[in-house]
């Protein structure tokens, strides 16, 4: 049986990490070739699996793979995320998640190939979350319009050539990521006895990584086109979430301090009420997310409680 080609950008930030060890370990079906900025792919089970070296950014680079391993379906995991980042360097931003999608999609509409993008809760405006597939997009930061411009621009892929998975504060196990998680973060503050401020204002519907690779590698499997939201069930306050951490780690819930968005504003302006609904996803194609104590208990299996990390780079690309 003839395997389908698969490539996935973005491959060693934190998703693209997940979906490329639920293919090499379990998917059989796959002809796989994982990318990212690095040399070398961070994960130990892709040392012997085909891995190359890439800028999203530059169509001559990418026009060259697709030349190459002529992907059936692409997996867009390749993003700016940092939000204040964002705000400050605009122009990186808009190249990264609006621009390189759009080259992406480009050679998908050439090749045939269909295009999986990644997308986030932050396009909408946060009044009257959690949100479903239709509701209209309002950003209210960089990172959002970004984002928003880069579903748009995937969507030039092809008619039933595109699939734009949106997903919110995602958290999983993953191997050297500069940039932890918001999960990490908890676990390395609480770890060395710091206090932290959590904000009570802002409410999300946080998603695990292994859920979001089964979800998407079951929109391959059923060819799904459109947008689907993948992310968790319970839709909870950044401070309830940090303490459901804080318990599932054997950490110390008292050192987390509520706090207000305007007690210490952010450079980028975050919305208030965002996640996402999953129905869609749950009756469509079978999407079952673990229960959110459920996932912090999974993964507490495979997360050592981290040590000091070197945060100078976003390792999402």
């Amino acid at each position: 049986m003839a395997k389908t080609r698969l490539l996935i950008t973005g491959a060693n930030g934190l998703l693209g990490q997940e979906i490329s060890r639920q293919i090499v370990q379990k998917r059989r079906e796959f002809d796989l070739l994982v990318t990212g900025r690095a040399s070398i792919p961070c994960l130990r089970e892709l040392a012997n699996h085909p891995y190359a070296s890439l800028d999203i950014c530059n169509k001559d680079t990418v026009q060259d793979i697709f030349n190459d391993f002529s992907p059936e379906w692409v997996i867009n995991c390749a993003a700016m995320t940092r939000v204040d980042d964002c705000e400050t360097h605009r122009d990186d931003c808009w190249r990264v998640n609006a621009e390189a999608v759009g080259i992406l999609a480009h050679q998908c509409h050439s090749h045939g190939a269909h295009l999986i993008q990644l997308s986030t809760d932050f396009i909408f405006d946060g009044n009257n979350g959690p949100y479903r597939e239709h509701d209209r997009p309002s950003p209210v930061n960089f990172y959002g319009k970004s984002k928003l411009a880069g579903e748009n621009a995937a969507r030039g892929a092809g008619v039933g050539k595109w699939t734009i998975v949106r997903t919110n504060v995602v958290y999983g196990n993953a191997c050297r990521i500069p940039t932890p998680d918001f999960v990490h973060w908890v676990l390395e503050n609480l770890s060395k006895k710091q206090k932290i401020q959590i904000y009570t204002d802002q409410w999300r519907t946080p998603s695990y990584t292994h859920d979001l690779a089964l979800g998407i590698l079951r929109l391959i499997h059923l060819q799904k086109n459109g947008v689907y939201n993948l992310s968790g069930r319970e839709f909870l306050s950044m401070y309830e979430f940090s303490l459901l951490i804080a318990e599932a780690f054997d950490l110390d819930p008292t050192l987390i301090h509520p706090a207000v968005q305007n007690s210490n504003p952010q450079v980028a302006r975050r919305p208030q009420y965002t996640g996402l609904v999953t129905l869609k996803a749950e009756t469509e194609i079978g999407y079952r997310p673990f229960p959110l104590k459920k996932a912090l208990e999974h993964l507490r299996f495979y997360v050592k409680i981290p040590s000091t990390r070197d945060l100078s780079e976003d390792a999402s690309c």
